[in-house]
């Protein structure tokens, strides 16, 4: 079984349009859907489309619409009561793939489901293969919160996944190694704010062919306890570092529709190519397969296994550099 932590969890409301967005201006939508959302609903809902037992765990009430959404999708859930229904997030897709995200902060969790979630997380590690930590932190939740439930699973034989950003991801990373995961997502924004690195030049130099700088930024992070890290660079692809090597992969062409869950359907793909069993190499290739397919997929439609394909998807190996600079650190002197 693969378990999921949402913290925040959402409806996720998306609108596209034909026309580019101007702001203050008036558009009309061409479509409109709602989804059950969330960074860690999302790898469920792949997981479980790809034929994996998943379960997700989120604050929600009974009768609160998300949970509704969940079931019509087929998801599995465990939900802790919470002070109040899910947020609404609300994603403008235009024509090319751009899209504008708005998403509220969500329903502040009490100590009481605080510590509810944390133990129905426990209990639910010990029969799980991983266990997925995804997403913002509501209200209520203290920033380092991730650190403290990594640090905890360490007690459990369930392999811990982080994909999150801003403060939590800088509070995780503050309290590595004891807070280290097996595996951290990290987009080319967060991989820069760990590091000092400069998040466009680690994505234009990868979209050229070079994808050093990205690998050598990853390596900081095992260098500190992470096990492995999968960092995806937008259209340029990914790059997969562990201690028995460096892959990167670069995506098919593809018209982008939407880049809502491409993240998350990475991350599920990779978890996908784990319980098989496969190669580094291939784990990166699903990733990027499954990250691909939900780009070129409408709103926040997320790919089934036959969307997507992986034996287009490039991967080659290369050397982990151990003496690569970063070329522009960070002003806020935020890289730990």
């Amino acid at each position: 079984m693969m378990v999921t932590l949402t913290a925040n969890p959402s409806i996720d409301r998306t609108v596209t349009l034909d026309t580019p967005l101007v702001r203050g201006g008036v558009h009309r939508a061409s479509t409109s859907v709602s989804d059950p959302g969330g960074k860690g609903v999302n790898v469920a809902r792949v997981l479980g489309g790809s034929g994996i037992d998943a379960m997700a765990v989120l604050p929600a009430n009974v009768g609160d619409p998300l949970l509704d959404a969940m079931s019509d999708k087929g998801v599995r859930y465990s939900a802790v009561p919470t002070s109040g229904p899910a947020r609404t997030n609300i994603t403008v897709s235009e024509v090319g793939g751009t899209t504008t995200k708005i998403n509220e902060p969500g329903a502040t969790v009490s100590e009481q489901t605080r510590t509810e979630l944390r133990e129905r997380i426990l209990s639910l590690a010990v029969d799980a293969e991983w266990v997925v930590l995804s997403g913002s932190l509501p209200p209520g939740l203290p920033v380092d919160w991730y650190a403290e439930l990594v640090t905890a699973l360490r007690a459990t034989s369930a392999k811990v996944a982080v994909d999150t950003s801003d403060e939590p991801l800088l509070a995780l990373a503050a309290a590595f190694p004891a807070s280290a995961p097996d595996l951290i997502k990290p987009n080319s924004e967060e991989l820069a704010q760990l590091t000092g690195y400069d998040s466009e030049e680690l994505e234009s130099a990868a979209a050229q062919g070079d994808p050093t700088a990205a690998i050598a930024a990853s390596t900081i992070l095992l260098g500190r306890g992470v096990g492995a890290v999968l960092a995806t660079l937008g259209s340029a692809g990914a790059v997969l570092v562990t201690s028995g090597g460096s892959w990167y992969a670069s995506p098919p062409p593809i018209t982008a529709v939407s880049t809502v869950g491409a993240g998350d359907s990475s991350l599920a793909g990779y978890i996908l190519a784990d319980a098989e069993n496969c190669s580094d190499a291939d784990k990166l290739r699903r990733a990027v397969a499954y990250g691909t397919a939900a780009t070129a997929l409408p709103g926040t439609t997320l790919p089934l296994p036959e969307q997507t394909h992986p034996n287009s998807v490039t991967v080659r190996a290369l050397d982990i550099p151990t003496s690569v600079s970063p070329s522009t650190l960070s002003p806020s002197s935020n890289s730990l």
